[in-house]
């Protein structure tokens, strides 16, 4: 239901034009069948994790790698339609994202490892501006930025999203905003790494759904106050590790 719902939302948002912020090409999925050797090795990891996850979950069959393959060589082959070429020596403006895609990965899971759905959808959902907080290989080297945004070679989640939460973080959870400060280390490093894995190991699985949803319906804002959220539900035990 939840997989039907998302689906029908973003097929109806990317269908309209005052709702798509993002133009995107055509783009037809290989026809061969991918396989794990083809990834990097951190991708090749990110998969055995999903699918080990997946199955614990009762979502995915057993030939769901395969499918997860396909999707992860697919979306960074879409994407990279959409990708400016940059000069630098920074690894994270290499051609490639460095890390592994944990949203795509999510939408995989959601779809229950049908990985037609899961491409259609994330074509469609590309459209969206949502798409740049949720989907963080979306903006990599995207040409949908300013080019001196793009070789900073810092994601807009981070000087977008996690500033908002320090800045809501002072106002309404001075304590903890204080706590961080003590250690020398940043909330929005803590925001940045919850985002980048969609909350996996930190959220059980429903309320990692829930906050997609929250997302997709109801604006990117809403990272920021689920952020905050946890935080707040975390209030307490921060400050007891500031005192030890």
């Amino acid at each position: 239901v939840f997989a039907e719902l998302i689906e029908k939302f973003v097929l109806h948002l990317s269908e309209s034009r005052t709702d798509c912020y993002f133009s995107t090409g055509s783009y037809k999925a290989m026809v061969a069948d991918v396989k794990k050797e083809n990834l990097s090795s951190v991708q090749q990891l990110g998969v055995e994790m999903t699918v080990r996850y997946g199955k614990y979950l009762n979502l995915l069959k057993e030939d769901a790698e395969n499918g997860l393959c396909f999707v992860i060589v697919n979306c960074e082959e879409f994407l990279k339609q959409q990708q400016r070429t940059v000069d630098s020596s920074l690894c994270c403006l290499q051609e490639h994202y460095t890390g592994y895609d944990w949203f795509a990965s999510s939408i995989f899971l959601i779809m229950s490892g049908d990985r037609e759905k899961t491409l259609t959808f994330l074509q469609q959902f590309s459209r969206l501006l949502v798409s740049a907080f949720l989907w963080l290989p979306r903006l990599h080297l995207s040409m949908h930025l300013p080019v001196t945004t793009v070789e900073y070679g810092i994601h807009p989640v981070y000087f977008c999203c996690a500033h908002h939460v320090e800045m809501l973080l002072k106002a309404e959870l001075p304590l903890v905003c204080s706590a961080f400060h003590m250690s020398g280390f940043t909330p929005s490093q803590i925001c940045l790494q919850w985002i980048t894995q969609c909350f996996w190991n930190y959220l059980d699985w429903s309320e990692i759904c829930h906050y997609i949803a929250l997302c997709i319906f109801l604006g990117p804002d809403y990272q920021i106050y689920m952020c905050i959220s946890l935080f707040r539900h975390l209030q307490q035990d921060i400050l007891k590790h500031t005192e030890a």
